[in-house]
């Protein structure tokens, strides 16, 4: 027992599907509260995964893009909220004042400069905030799971959708890879250009090589029958449509139907059953036709249940709002104080990053060994 344990834990990539669902269980724990220090504790938590066990493919270092990306998103949550200021109330804190423009009457209800609050700006920077943590959770399952394994996990029902799903989960980490040929490429030319020049230079070739790459993948790939069925009934083409677009139709009502305080919680949680429910049969019925091979499948063993155990426990704990005030995790800003950090939701936060030590080391390329010169020093 103690042999296979520490089998285990050996160097090697752990299940894609284990990261993902760890990564989306944190982004759902980070939109269920606006408490800013436990948003900063899930950043912190996702930074420390993904240093600890990515590996060192190009791919792997995305996460460092999709902070920047977070941070344009903040700032752009604060300066659409500041330029479009609205909701001023007189207990608000003033800051400073924009030029306001006039609107007409058909334009009512959105305004166009004016006072700009400290409430307001701290409303939109804690909204931005909250964005930026969901795009970073995504971030750190593209940094952490290798892409093109990620794609022999798919269930069979998504093969007819071969080409366009290559592309979709291959994209994001083929724009990295590009990003740094093209730096690359331009140090080695000696580009000196900056600004906006510099980016125009950068984004049309970045873009251009990764859709480029991504294609390439997908054709090989279409060339080599992924994708291709030939199999498939009108009736199970049928059944299956049914099912997946009835199931998605749940999930939405779901969805909106949890998120939304007006909606009564067992309808949102009848329609979001519902619509899984419809959703695994759909694509059992559409996978039945679909008889695939894999070479050397990824294990899924103990240390995959821990790492998706730690990120669903995160989500259960800050949706099922037990044990604590669930008030806490969503803070009002009038009147303006410090948040308290609630103990049990910050606890389930950091049980997270219990995934960089349950999880098995990533595996590293070694690195050439350089051959001593003879005579060298002498």
């Amino acid at each position: 027992m103690l042999d296979r344990l520490r089998a285990d834990r050996l160097p090697r990539g752990l299940h894609p599907v284990a990261w993902w669902l760890w990564a989306l269980a944190l982004a759902t724990a980070a939109s269920r509260t606006s408490n800013p220090l436990l948003l900063v504790l899930i950043f912190a938590v996702l930074g420390f995964v993904v240093s600890a066990r990515r590996t060192d493919a190009p791919w792997a270092r995305a996460f460092r893009y999709y902070l920047g990306m977070a941070l344009i998103v903040i700032v752009i949550r604060v300066v659409f909220r500041s330029v479009f200021a609205s909701g001023i109330t007189p207990e608000d804190h003033i800051l400073f004042r924009l030029p306001h423009l006039p609107t007409p009457d058909w334009y009512a209800g959105i305004q166009i400069g004016g006072p700009v609050s400290l409430e307001a700006t701290l409303s939109a920077t804690i909204d931005g905030l909250r964005l930026a943590c969901l795009l970073c959770c995504i971030g750190a399952a593209n940094s952490l799971a290798n892409p093109k394994r990620a794609l022999r996990v798919l269930p069979g029902a998504l093969y007819e959708l071969g080409v366009a799903v290559t592309v979709a989960l291959s994209v994001a980490p083929q724009l990295v890879e590009s990003v740094r040929r093209v730096a690359r490429a331009r140090r080695l030319r000696a580009g000196k250009a900056k600004g906006v020049r510099a980016l125009r230079a950068i984004a049309l070739p970045v873009l251009h090589d990764a859709l480029d790459r991504s294609l390439r993948l997908a054709a090989a790939m279409d060339s080599r029958g992924y994708g291709r069925t030939g199999t498939a009934t009108r009736a199970s083409r049928r059944v299956t449509g049914v099912l997946m677009l009835t199931g998605m139709a749940g999930l939405c009502v779901g969805v909106y139907g949890l998120l939304d305080p007006s909606v009564p919680r067992p309808v949102g949680l009848a329609g979001f059953t519902a619509g899984v429910v419809l959703s695994a049969a759909g694509l059992a019925v559409g996978g039945r036709r679909v008889s695939r091979s894999r070479y050397q499948p990824d294990p899924w063993r103990w240390p995959e249940w821990v790492v998706a155990g730690c990120g669903v426990l995160t989500a259960v704990v800050l949706s099922a709002g037990t044990g604590y005030d669930p008030a806490e995790l969503n803070p009002g800003l009038y009147p303006l104080q410090w948040p308290s950090l609630p103990i049990l939701p910050a606890a389930a936060i950091l049980a997270a990053a219990f995934a960089a030590f349950a999880s098995p080391p990533p595996l590293t390329a070694p690195r050439p060994m350089v051959p001593a010169v003879a005579g060298a020093g002498s």
